[in-house]
């Protein structure tokens, strides 16, 4: 028999909208190849509730602590029991609406979530009585918090999507990858393989929490990417036919936040070149490493918009692209970090830059790109300041007569799966000059399926708008609106 089930992504603003996903996504019938209808044959991923991981870990756009964040700093007066118990208040907060009509489930929800929460305080406190003693270095064990207080947001929110869905009828399965209390560690693919074991995707709709506990530790790899991972692997691993990612937006030409919605279109098919380039300026549709094994197996990858099921969603597939070369997508990042580096040294030093690049690697900085010359070496980088500022001082040490500086800057790309179009990039930089954005450094790779602009920070939004214009907008080779 042939598997028909599909295994689709969930994502935390979306499953804070509970409502519109159990009408829009988990109560709506899965039309089948032989024209029949389900609501099953399908495995759910769930994210945590919105801003839920934030108060676990950190504010993942404005880097205000979190549990995570306050444990690690082993302040004497134990702030992260404060802010966990903001987490587990609003947690509260969201069984108290999603089950008021059930005293019954309410209550069921609030146990377990209490008890985890309880778990998870008695083993900081713990640790952080070991961690007085010399033998035991917090900074040993950090990547094990961060983990553990990772599981909570998921764990919660795809336990009450059980309940929220058997109060509907719906034969909800709970799928806990989440090893919680568990003296048994085994490997991501082990891991999932046993979870699935006897599973019914015919008679039951598993709900699977986003993250993994394994032994490869997926945070160390993908950090706060680790569903995707999950999701990719079980869909690689159970042989799904189609796997889906839901988000509360389009996967479109630009952000229409950014855009006037009226001149911003759903995209219908691209390809995972594109999706890449995406995740570099964080922008994931999804992390490329997780969906290696999608374009392994050949499986497909849609992107649906949560909010509107009856659009067919971006189809992402192995092999395609324009039929016209054109561009696609205009995206972009704020908050990057120029750190540019000259020393007349490093002229003709094949070997120059070797400390230099262990030192951003050993920073936890992610690299957006770079640049050089003869006697200059620039990165354009994501990351919180506190971690630049360690990264220039480690810099400065190893090249005492360097002149290094930092700016902060915005970062535009023109996104597309076949951009090989002549005059392109002086369209672009003539859009960018009209609206009077200076450029302040542009990058295009041989392959031409992207081109960066680095502007000023608060050009950003400008910047978007006037390439968005001139060359998707105004292009000729946008006529149809369904297909990148």
């Amino acid at each position: 028999m042939t598997l028909m089930h599909s295994v689709e992504k969930i994502g935390g603003t979306s499953m804070s909208r509970y409502d519109d996903v159990l009408n829009n996504i988990w109560l709506r019938p899965k039309k089948l190849e032989d024209g029949s209808s389900t609501l099953y044959q399908r495995v759910f991923v769930v994210s945590a509730y919105a801003g839920m991981t934030n108060g676990l870990l950190e504010h993942k756009k404005t880097a205000e602590a979190g549990v995570y964040a306050l444990f690690s700093e082993m302040d004497d007066k134990h702030p992260w029991q404060e802010k966990l118990q903001q987490v587990e208040d609003a947690m509260l907060a969201i069984n108290a609406d999603m089950f008021s009509s059930d005293d019954l489930i309410k209550k069921r929800a609030d146990q377990f979530i209490q008890g985890r929460i309880k778990d998870v305080q008695e083993c900081l406190e713990h640790l952080e009585v070991v961690c007085n003693f010399g033998h035991f270095q917090l900074d040993d064990h950090l990547h094990r918090v961060r983990e553990m207080l990772s599981a909570l947001g998921e764990a919660h929110s795809a336990f009450n999507s059980v309940q929220l869905l058997r109060m509907h009828d719906v034969n909800a399965v709970f799928v806990d990858l989440t090893n919680w209390r568990s003296d048994h560690q085994m490997g991501l693919d082990e891991h999932i393989q046993s979870a699935f074991d006897g599973i019914d995707y015919a008679t039951q709709m598993p709900i699977v929490t986003g993250y993994t506990q394994c032994r490869e530790g997926l945070m160390r790899t993908f950090d706060r990417g680790y569903s995707e991972m999950t999701f990719s692997r079980i869909a690689t691993l159970t042989g799904a036919h189609e796997a889906i990612i839901h988000k509360e937006y389009h996967f479109s030409t630009a952000d229409p936040m950014l855009v006037d919605g009226d001149k911003v279109h759903p995209i219908g098919q691209t390809n995972y070149d594109v999706a890449d380039q995406l995740a570099n300026l964080g922008m994931e549709a999804i992390h490329p490493r997780a969906a290696a094994g999608l374009r392994k197996k050949n499986i497909l990858l849609r992107l649906k918009n949560t909010f509107e099921p009856e659009h067919s969603g971006t189809v992402i597939h192995n092999n395609y692209c324009s039929q016209t070369p054109k561009v696609e997508i205009i995206a972009g990042t704020r908050n990057v970090w120029a750190l540019e580096i000259f020393d007349q040294d490093m002229v003709g030093d094949a070997q120059y830059a070797q400390r230099m690049n262990d030192l951003v690697l050993e920073s936890g900085v992610r690299v957006l790109t770079k640049d050089f010359n003869a006697n200059t070496v620039t990165h354009y980088l994501k990351g919180n300041k506190r971690r630049i500022n360690w990264l220039m001082d480690r810099l400065q040490s190893a090249y005492p007569v360097a002149d290094i500086r930092v700016e902060k800057l915005a970062m535009v790309s023109a996104i597309g799966s076949d951009m090989k179009i002549p005059g392109l990039l002086q369209k672009a930089a003539g859009a960018l000059s009209s609206a009077g954005v200076n450029i302040q450094s542009v990058h295009q790779a041989m392959r031409q399926v992207d081109m960066m602009f680095l502007v000023s920070d608060a050009d950003y939004s400008k910047a978007v708008k006037a390439l968005h214009e001139r060359l998707i907008e105004q292009s000729a080779t946008w006529a149809d609106k369904k297909t990148a």
